[in-house]
């Protein structure tokens, strides 16, 4: 059982940026990872990597579908099943649009609110793909708090970006 010591929000970080080295490459995702902490022991209670699961997953929802699976039930249904408060950590801020047409992972956590009820991100989402992203801003709307875990910006980025075509010059 992982566990990290109070306030150090620098080292989960760091534990959800290996996570996001583990995903692939790709030019048309970000390398993200993500840790699900219980907030009463501060033990992780899962962790995930974009593309971790099948399908064209990301972190928070990798996280979802392995903790519906320890818990037997769907994503869905979650929070049915879950009722002590955790935080999501998740190296860059939860998508608000997904090209896709999957359902983002601000609806994800928003579905999880009664027992998430902080989320700590690494960067905010790189305009990139879908433009600005008004995630935070909708789930504080929403009653969870939201944290930048400042002073990894830079490693999170080069993480999140490898497989990117470099811009033309």
């Amino acid at each position: 059982m992982t566990m990290f010591q109070k306030d150090d929000h620098v080292a989960i970080m760091r534990h959800a940026m290996s996570l996001a080295t583990k995903s692939p490459p790709k030019p048309t995702n970000f390398r993200v990872g993500a840790v699900l902490l219980k907030l009463d022991d501060l033990t992780l209670t899962t962790d995930g990597f974009t593309l971790e699961c099948p399908g064209n997953t990301h972190a928070e929802e990798s996280c979802f579908i392995k903790l519906a699976e320890q818990h037997g039930t769907t994503e869905e249904r979650l929070a049915e099943a879950v009722s002590s408060p955790h935080a999501l950590y998740t190296t860059m801020e939860p998508c608000f649009k997904r090209l896709s047409g999957k359902i983002p992972c601000v609806e994800r956590v928003l579905r999880q609110k009664s027992w998430i009820t902080k989320v700590y991100v690494g960067i905010q989402e790189p305009e990139t793909f879908v433009g600005q992203n008004t995630g935070r801003r909708v789930l504080e709307e929403a009653g969870i708090e939201v944290h930048l875990v400042p002073g990894l910006e830079a490693e999170i980025l080069q993480i999140a970006t490898a497989g990117h075509l470099a811009p033309e010059a």
